[in-house]
Order: C-alpha cells, then sequence, then structure tokens
C-alpha cells in the first residue's frame, strides 16, 4: 500500500460532525454539575473544533477512537453511572450508531472494530428511547 492517507471514512455521513459537538458538549457539562438545557456556548465550540480537527487532520483510527469516547459517555447515560442529558445521549447515541452500521460498506477493520460499540449502542438507544419518552410525560 502506498504512503498516501486512506479517506474513505470521511464519506459517510456528515452527520456526526453536524450533530455530535452540542450533544456531547451538553452530555460533557452536564458531568460537570451543569444546568439543564443547552451546553454553554463555549464547551459546544471546543467539541466542534475537536471534531474538525479529528476531520481534517486524523485518521480513521482516531475518528474511531473519538466515536468509542462518545460511545462511552451516552452508555454511561443510559445506565445511570453518569449523569446526563437523555435527549442529548439519545442524539449522540443514533448517531454514532448510524454511523458504526454504515462501515460495512468500507474496507478495512472498522465495521468488526466498532461491534461492540454497536451492541452497547443498540441497548443504550433502546433505554434513552424509553427514558425520553416516558419522561415527557407520554
Amino acid at each position: 500500500m502506498s504512503g498516501r492517507r486512506r479517506l474513505d471514512w470521511l464519506g459517510l455521513t456528515p452527520e456526526p460532525e453536524r450533530e455530535l459537538p452540542t450533544a456531547v458538549a451538553a452530555l460533557r457539562a452536564s458531568s460537570h454539575g451543569a444546568a439543564a438545557g443547552p451546553p454553554p456556548h463555549d464547551l459546544a465550540a471546543t467539541e466542534r473544533r475537536r471534531v474538525e480537527r479529528l476531520i481534517l487532520r486524523g485518521s480513521r483510527h482516531s475518528w474511531l477512537r473519538y466515536l468509542a469516547e462518545v460511545t462511552d459517555l451516552v452508555t454511561a447515560v443510559a445506565t445511570g453511572s453518569r449523569t446526563g442529558d437523555p435527549a442529548a445521549a439519545l442524539l449522540a447515541g443514533e448517531v454514532v450508531l448510524d454511523h458504526h452500521r454504515m462501515l460495512i460498506g468500507l474496507p478495512g477493520p472498522g465495521y468488526g472494530r466498532t461491534a461492540q460499540d454497536r451492541t452497547a449502542l443498540e441497548r443504550a438507544v433502546r433505554t434513552l428511547r424509553t427514558h425520553t419518552t416516558t419522561g415527557a410525560g407520554r
């Protein structure tokens, strides 16, 4: 293989770069005792810069490592081992789960590497959907 960087992972879907920064910032803010609601602007901007840096300068490996970190945040909120906004966790969980499911169409080990995360996210998303539905008074 040549020394060129593989970029096929960048073409999956724009949702992670568009939707994850705000949702992840909300999850990080809630773990620091911030009030419920939109995350502070600086946390969202910091997360947006991190995602941008990963996309522009990172690798598939570093991107999947970031998504594994997001998976850990989502599953911790779903299990109750971490406080957090269930709606933000649900959004982040659905985005990462969709991304991981699409990896099946790319060459390389990404799909296999994310198998445990997909299983954990499927369980977390089910739990969070139930929690956000019942939490909304339905």
